[in-house]
């Protein structure tokens, strides 16, 4: 009986096999298949020999690390690569129905598809298995190697070195520093000497010298020909200046660092250099980026003429470019003592000493930033006072108290002997000066770019585009800021590893491509939606014989249908199973049912207005004590503008459960009654005939049938009528109401008909006391008389 090592193996080898050929496979895996499996089981074994040993170098350690990451990230791609085939398989086992239980017997035939498919089912799990054993161990290497790595820094970090304020440390470093150049030039000479022997000088001089000239004529000639393009550009469009401004801009950059580029080059190939003197000589781009990275920088920032992309003293424009200047300088300077205590063997008093300048250099730089980041333009009132602080405001106060921070910690800490601690305040403080202002910028070139694009000009600055690309950029330059802080790119990847992981619901796994898929497929599908309901509530369903009603129930149909479509099929698009989510569903169903009661019964009712029509759009109906038109009707709710021009949002649910009178339902017909009242003494027959020639005469009132006339009865004041008549539209009911009521009191009137109005009599009591009233001076009462 085999092993487990020899078990293990074999599901390995067969892993392999399906890793290279990517699909699963019954053959024997091939050499260079084994030979795959047989490098990660070394890589793997190797790295724990290192990490229980513990005596490797942080550089030592890194290197192991990104071998281990790329076998991790390959297991993590190949771990649901069969997924799609071992549904299929498992679908057509749950198609056989369950397997027979003992003493059962099953047809031939489905014994044997039963159990090819369960082979093949099996076969097709086998490199799951392995990949996710592969995946975990290695997860488990690179989580010990950073747990080593992040020991070893903390220990470094609070390492108390020697303080370099000690006089008595100073001349050992500076015959260390003398030492190194030293045995720079004497390395430098001697392999000048020996290229010149060897004559490797003058069979490269030709190269030596076009590489020369071409560093030489972009190095001093590269900003005049920026200049000369940015002129170009502006003289063939006026729009966009900014824009070309910036692109110039990075043509005074990036020319000068291709002179410098070339030289270096010129340098390499001519072979006079020493190992240190290529570690030097390649650094020099690296260093030239950097101080024309920060003048450019300060140009953009501060520039010479308009207006400061940060708010800071408005005299202060050139002191601020020098502040940038200084820093590129103080970042250099770091630089190249870190070279020199990587090129030779210096010891960490040396150390100390040697880096102690440029502390005090990025201290001094910090505290002018500190300085530098204070606007002189005081709050106009308390409204502005109590007013939150905008974002670029908030972190121009964050960087300012960083720097200040940062300039009085590193400066004490390095005083007194903790260097590496020093370091780690002030010059990534710096550094995030820096890259602060230049995500800054960036955010300008796009909104320029925007507004060029546009033509909204200044406006565009108050824009959602240019907003959310500051946000997106923003985020973007996070690992940037996470890096310069101490985040190795390993930390980066493992978050990024564990991100693409995705999180598992039941026994599906939702990983980022996943919701990116899922969002790009449906607003595909929305978008298609969209466009076909409004071709067809635009062009194709005004040109039936459907009244508006119907018309706007198949539209609104057709979106809701179209979203629940395009929902489906970026579901099953992005591989995501929704019968591993029925018991989370079930679970929010109870809470949906009870939180969100109100909400699904409007919803219903939605449907049901949608479907049924009660009430459409256009109609006049009454409500709740509310009378309008509605204007739209939706799934939750439905809006109605009543006479006074105001809308009314009523759920639906209070026209599936309430009573709703329509007065325009299925046509436009209806009744209009206008009451009348005359005097007392007046012909009630006259009276009825005209007001039914007043009623049969209007044109809104339909012949068939004819108005009526109803004499109501005798009333404490007149004789009560009412004209009763069916309208075509009963849209017009207030005008006809309005019209018909003017030729009744024209033709009353031309008559001699009276329309009465309310009489009543009023009696004054004791009408002796206002005599009484009168001779002591109070009002007195006048005599009783009758009015009528």
């Amino acid at each position: 009986m085999p092993g487990w090592s020899d078990m293990l193996r074999g599901l390995c080898l067969v892993f392999a096999a399906w890793l290279w050929l990517g699909a699963p496979v019954a053959a024997q895996p091939s050499s260079e298949q084994q030979s795959y499996y047989d490098r990660w089981v070394v890589t793997a074994d190797r790295a724990e020999e290192v990490i229980d040993a513990n005596r490797a170098s942080n550089a030592a350690f890194e290197a192991l690390r990104r071998q281990l990451v790329e076998f991790r990230e390959g297991f993590l791609a190949a771990r649901d690569r069969n997924a799609a085939r071992i549904l299929t398989v498992q679908s057509q086992l749950d198609a056989l129905g369950p397997a027979p239980e003992e003493g059962q017997i099953e047809p031939e035939e489905v014994a044997l598809i039963r159990d090819r498919l369960t082979a093949e089912l099996t076969q097709y799990r086998v490199p799951v298995v392995v990949s996710q054993e592969a995946f975990n161990r290695a997860n488990g290497l690179i989580a010990e190697i950073d747990r080593i790595i992040r020991e070893r820094e903390t220990e470094r970090l609070l390492t108390r070195w020697v303080s370099p304020l000690n006089p008595t440390y100073w001349w050992p470093t500076v015959d260390a520093l003398a030492r190194a150049f030293e045995r720079l030039a004497d390395e430098t000479v001697a392999s000048a000497r020996t290229a010149r022997q060897n004559g490797t000088v003058r069979g490269q001089l030709p190269v030596v010298l076009i590489l020369t000239g071409l560093g030489a004529l972009f190095l001093f000639r590269g900003v005049r020909w920026a200049d000369l393009v940015d002129a170009r550009l502006r003289r063939l469009s006026r729009r966009g200046v900014p824009v070309w401004e910036f692109i110039a801009s990075l043509g005074r950059i990036a020319l000068p660092l291709l002179g410098t580029i070339f030289l270096v080059a010129a340098l390499s190939v001519s072979g006079v250099l020493g190992l240190r003197g290529e570690l030097v000589v390649q650094a020099l781009p690296f260093w030239a980026m950097i101080l024309l990275g920060c003048n450019g920088l300060a140009l953009e920032v501060f520039p010479t003429e308009g207006l400061a992309l940060v708010p800071i003293k408005t005299d202060n424009h050139g002191r601020a470019r020098w502040v940038f200047r200084m820093a590129g300088l103080v970042l250099v300077l770091h630089d190249i003592v870190l070279l020199i205590e990587e090129i030779e063997n210096i010891s960490d008093t040396s150390q100390s000493v040697m880096g102690f300048p440029a502390i005090v250099l990025g201290a001094y730089v910090l505290l002018r930033v500190s300085q530098l980041m204070v606007s002189d333009d005081p709050p106009s009132s308390d409204e502005d006072q109590n007013k939150p602080m905008s974002g670029l405001l908030l972190f121009n106060t964050a960087i300012r108290w960083l720097s200040f921070v940062a300039c009085i910690a590193g400066t004490l800490l390095a005083a007194i002997g903790y260097h590496a601690l020093a370091e780690l305040l002030v010059f990534p403080s710096i550094m995030t000066f820096l890259l602060f202002n230049l995500v800054l910028v960036l955010q300008a070139f796009l909104t320029n770019v925007y507004a060029w694009v546009s033509s909204t000009g200044e406006s565009a600055a108050d824009s959602v585009i240019p907003a959310l690309a500051g946000i997106l950029l923003a985020f973007a330059s996070l690992p940037f800021f996470a890096m310069i802080w101490g985040a190795q790119v390993a930390d980066l990847t493992k978050l990024w590893s564990r991100f693409l992981e995705g999180f598992q619901i039941g026994e599906t796994t939702i990983s980022p491509v996943n919701i990116l898929t899922f969002l790009i497929i449906f607003a595909v599908g929305y978008a298609a939606t969209r466009v076909f309901r409004n071709a067809l509530g635009n062009s194709l369903l005004p040109r039936t014989r459907m009244d508006p009603g119907a018309r706007n129930a198949i539209v609104s149909g057709t979106g809701y249908l179209g979203i629940f479509l395009a929902a489906l099929i970026a579901i099953t698009t992005a591989g995501i199973d929704l019968s591993s989510l029925a018991i989370v569903a079930g679970a929010l169903s109870v809470g949906i049912g009870f939180g969100l009661q109100m909400i699904v019964q409007n919803f219903v009712s939605g449907i049901i207005l949608l479907i049924e029509r009660p009430i459409s759009e256009g109609d006049w109906i009454e409500v709740n004590g509310q009378m309008g038109y509605v204007r739209q009707i939706s799934v939750r709710s439905t809006v109605i503008e009543t006479f006074d021009r105001r809308d009314v949002i009523v759920p639906n649910a209070d026209f599936i459960s309430g009573t709703v009178i329509n007065y325009t339902r299925g046509n436009t017909v209806g009744r209009l009654i206008v009451p009348i009242g005359v005097a007392y003494g007046n012909d009630t027959r006259r009276v009825e005939a005209i007001l039914r020639d007043i009623a049969e005469a209007h044109p809104m009132v339909l012949a068939s049938p004819p108005p009526s006339i109803v004499f109501q009865g005798f009333g404490a004041d007149s004789l009560n009528f009412e004209i009763r008549a069916i309208l075509r539209d009963v849209n017009w009911m207030l005008s006809v109401q309005t019209h018909i009521n003017h030729s009744i009191a024209e033709r009353f009137r031309d008559e001699g008909i009276e329309i009465p109005f309310a009489q009543r009599d009023v009696w004054l009591r004791n009408p002796e006391a206002l005599a009484t009233g009168q001779d002591s001076g109070r009002p007195a009462n006048p005599p009783e008389t009758e009015t009528s």
